[in-house]
């Protein structure tokens, strides 16, 4: 191992090379290393058409992480999962200005160790009769993509994809502390990602691991079991400064992100709307009465996605829900505590543990999440769901597909229109429509395919909840089952839904609890239920 300036190791990558880069969201980004790579092309025009690999793209929504990569001639083709935090990639794809691809975030995952131990690749059921597989597109992004990089290979009488694996030239990593012969610990850091299989993948494909680290310490001064690293895998080590090493996009430093503290003081939420304040609390008040009449004899394990179900958590948080029977996840790793959102997401405040991403994934794709909560795009009338490409939005599937296979119980969760929605609540009126949005979720159609209730799924039937109505999503129909006091179905809902939807005969009034501020009490969840 090497100790080297940032410059130094951004001049040392080549025309052409495959690069991965660590982190997950908001956290976790190698901020150092990124920029400098993106200042040696600024000024020297090198390195040129880079391809980069990501599970989770790092970015904060603007001009940081990856986003430094969305320069003409640097990048030319692009594999990731979730691609929402990084609009300036999004935009050169739109344009076919790069090649792009997209898969599950937690296929890349496991990638990453297939590559590291010779593996042809990833065989998995992952994206089976999704966009991904390459019967309906093979996870193509654009029109210049035209390389087959998925394939469907029969295994026991039965389909599975094939993601095929690549040699990675170069790792751009993240820790906390190396020592002299280059271990890397992450006691500072809200989770472990990708790093330690990245890391073996570039290094048994022959390429160079570099890592960003706050300090490099003596030897004997990180425990062999805080080693997430090994000083074997990696070969230069560059100390950053503290403005490019902020542990997320949004916080400095949050100790509760890498420790299990104690819950003080009151929580106040924030929401940006009353429309996404209503969902959010209607979400709670569905995993509340599924925790009470669900008869288990372990934890629930639940999984909330990136968007309006971020909030759930910070909800339940303020009132106090969650408890050892209801744990929360996240896929970055987090097991338990509550997950942050906004520009911290992918880390949880006071969590139980922190696992690497792919040990995760191994524990969903295996049926593990008992309820999930996801945000979605649009929906056709075959009850399908898009989230990769919504209102001229790149946001890539991340680990929606992973999860929505495999969970065994879903919850989409979204306002019922986008784009300048605007309602209110009121004791007489009930919900009122003040502005509906421009654009419609409910389509006959949708671009790409990421949740089919005929295909793959587990969960064949789902829920569906909106501010002003709740369904459940068959094959062929949505059933309304509750609708908000003040809605009336023919003009408020009908019109804006471009798929078959009947109305339930036991149509209910969505829980009046879930339209105020006031905490949800035992009493109001169990009575209403």
């Amino acid at each position: 191992m090497k100790i080297a300036t940032a410059d130094q190791v951004a001049g040392m990558v080549e025309d052409r090379w495959f690069l991965t880069i660590g982190g997950f969201g908001h956290c976790g980004a190698p901020e150092a290393l990124i920029s400098a790579l993106e200042r040696r092309f600024i000024n020297h025009g090198s390195p040129m058409s880079l391809s980069v690999i990501f599970a989770s793209g790092v970015g904060d929504r603007e001009n940081k992480g990856i986003n430094r990569l969305a320069h003409k001639g640097l990048i030319s083709t692009v594999i990731g999962g979730f691609w929402s935090l990084a609009p300036c990639i999004g935009e050169m794809v739109r344009g076919n200005e790069i090649e792009a691809y997209n898969w599950p975030q937690g296929v890349i995952s496991h990638l990453y160790r297939a590559i590291a131990g010779g593996l042809p690749g990833v065989i998995t059921t992952t994206g089976l009769s999704t966009f991904v597989d390459p019967r309906l597109g093979g996870g193509r992004l654009n029109n210049i993509s035209t390389r087959q990089l998925v394939d469907v290979m029969n295994v026991n009488g039965h389909d599975h994809l094939l993601y095929k694996a690549m040699p990675i030239h170069c790792a751009l990593l993240r820790g906390t502390k190396s020592d002299a012969a280059g271990n890397i610990s992450m006691e500072k850091e809200a989770g472990t990602y990708d790093v330690l299989a990245q890391a073996q993948a570039v290094r048994n494909s022959g390429g160079i691991v570099i890592v960003q680290v706050e300090r490099v310490v003596g030897d004997g001064e990180i425990d062999p079991q805080s080693v997430i690293i090994p000083g074997i895998f990696v070969d230069f080590v560059v100390v950053s400064d503290s403005a490019h090493h902020w542990q997320t996009y949004g916080e400095f430093f949050n100790s509760s992100y890498c420790t299990r503290q104690p819950r003080t003081g009151q929580f106040e939420v924030a929401f940006t709307s009353k429309a996404k304040e209503i969902i959010t609390r209607r979400a709670l008040f569905e995993l509340l009465v599924y925790a009470e009449t669900s008869e288990r004899t372990k934890p629930l394990v639940v999984n909330l996605g990136i968007g309006v179900p971020e909030g759930i958590a910070q909800e339940a948080r303020r009132g106090g829900w969650l408890n050892d029977g209801i744990v929360l996840t996240v896929e970055s790793g987090a097991i338990g505590g509550f997950p942050a959102g906004g520009s911290s997401f992918g880390a949880s405040e006071s969590p139980q543990a922190v696992l690497n991403q792919a040990a995760l994934f191994d524990f969903y794709n295996g049926g593990g999440i008992d309820i999930a909560f996801l945000g979605f795009g649009q929906m056709d009338r075959q009850g399908r769901v898009d989230v990769c490409g919504f209102a001229k939005k790149l946001n890539g599937v991340g680990g929606f597909i992973n999860i929505s296979q495999a969970a065994r119980c879903l919850v989409f969760c979204g306002t019922f229109t986008v784009s300048g929605l605007n309602v209110v609540y009121g004791d007489v009126k009930g919900l009122e429509i003040v502005e509906e949005g421009r654009i419609q979720r409910f389509v006959t159609a949708i671009g790409h395919v990421c949740y089919d209730p005929g295909g793959y799924a587990r969960c064949r039937e789902p829920l569906l909840i909106t501010e002003r109505a709740v369904f459940k999503i068959f094959k062929c129909h949505f059933e309304m089952i509750e609708i908000a006091r003040g809605c009336i179905f023919s003009k408020d809902i009908k019109p804006y839904m471009g798929v078959p939807v009947t109305v339930s005969r036991k149509l209910k009034p969505m829980p009046e609890i879930v339209f105020g501020s006031e905490l949800m009490t035992r009493l109001s969840v169990l009575g209403t239920s």
